[in-house]
């Protein structure tokens, strides 16, 4: 870090965002040194004192630092981690950048570590932390301090509980933000030709916005990738995304010149490389039909001898029924093995039944009454 703050006053790699590499790296390092340095200074004045001196006190310790901002910077570091892998990754295939990490992995201090091994450090040390206060807290003889130290111990394990659940939300949240960005939802008329709107009638219909439909606050994003459609008279690239309550189908479309909303460095991680692959093209996803609602859609795997005669392998049928279960849409889809035809098909029926269980649920909570109290 310090090396590429050198480089930067001098004008080199002044591209590289130094945040998104180390986030707050700095504050950790000092809070963290803080830390050891005090836990040290008890352990050495009671080593040096005489043996009439009173027991070891972490208690000032421990309670200044665990229930101060140790945790929280570590969380905040965490927070940024998997982003800055990604960014990392992005900026080795840089020959310059390439040059500056070779320089400094091959000093002394690295101890032949590369920068991804050293990037995790600060994550690992934050799971010991409640090992450290495990430690302490056996080897203390004093109840009041042990129920202390416990306690301590107690903060850090549910800090760790936390940190899990707020790195998930932010990946939902940043996958999320990219499909805003590359879904189009084009409009009636233009998803179905046989709906004459007059220009001067447009105005009227509004469609709801990709940022209510693909809201990370009210869905999850479960399964995706690409296939195969089978229409009439050619093949069709398609996209699909399984969410949690519907299925979406759409149709790639790959761009020369990349949309301006769209920052590579800022990809997420968990999206699938065919996605990335889109986004870095500045391609987009155009939807080809309404959402299917997963309480209305049928999955059905194609036997090889009923499609080989139209060159199609690896095929299963997407239906999407009506609530009179009328089938209204259908998609013939074909894998690239087979494999991935199981994997979809495996994938789509466990999240329809997870949902009609979810569904189920909910009725019951509805219709049933609450316990009588025991004080009427």
């Amino acid at each position: 870090m310090n090396t590429l703050k050198y480089l930067q006053i001098h004008e080199y790699l002044l591209d590289v965002d130094l945040w998104r590499l180390f986030a707050n790296l700095e504050e950790l390092t000092q809070i963290s040194l803080g830390f050891v340095n005090s836990l040290f200074s008890i352990i050495k004045d009671y080593v040096d004192a005489s043996e009439a001196s009173p027991l070891m006190d972490f208690i000032s310790v421990l309670t200044k630092y665990f229930r101060g901002s140790l945790c929280q910077s570590h969380q905040m570091y965490c927070l940024n981690y998997s982003a800055a892998v990604f960014y990392l990754e992005t900026l080795r295939q840089r020959d310059d950048f390439g040059i500056y990490l070779k320089w400094c992995e091959q000093n002394e201090q690295c101890r032949r570590l590369h920068l991804p091994e050293l990037l995790v450090a600060p994550l690992h040390r934050l799971t010991r932390y409640p090992l450290l206060l495990k430690n302490i807290w056996k080897r203390s003889t004093d109840s009041t301090e042990k129920i202390m130290i416990y306690s301590i111990k107690e903060k850090v394990e549910k800090s760790l509980r936390d940190l899990e659940g707020k790195v998930k939300w932010l990946d939902n949240f940043q996958k999320f933000r990219h499909l805003q960005e590359i879904i189009v939802w084009p409009p009636l008329w233009d998803r179905d030709k046989r709906f004459f709107i007059p220009e001067y009638l447009k105005h009227i219909f509004k469609e709801h916005m990709a940022e209510n439909i693909l809201s990370p606050t009210s869905r999850h994003l479960l399964y995706e990738g690409k296939l195969t459609l089978a229409e009439s008279a050619r093949f069709l690239d398609v996209f699909l995304f399984l969410f949690d309550d519907f299925l979406l189908v759409t149709k790639t479309k790959r761009n020369k010149k990349k949309l301006g909303g769209s920052d590579t460095g800022l990809l997420c991680p968990s999206l699938t490389p065919e996605l990335q692959t889109i986004i870095k093209e500045g391609g987009s996803c155009m939807v080809l039909d309404q959402p299917i609602p997963l309480d209305r859609l049928v999955v059905k795997s194609i036997d090889p001898l009923h499609v080989s005669v139209f060159g199609l392998r690896h095929a299963f049928l997407l239906q999407h029924e009506n609530r009179y279960r009328q089938c209204i849409a259908a998609f013939l889809l074909q894998a690239q093995t087979e494999n991935v035809k199981k994997a979809w098909i495996a994938q789509i029926t466990a999240a329809i039944s997870c949902f009609t269980k979810n569904q189920e649920t909910k009725k019951i909570s509805v219709f049933t009454l609450p316990a009588e109290s025991s004080e009427i």
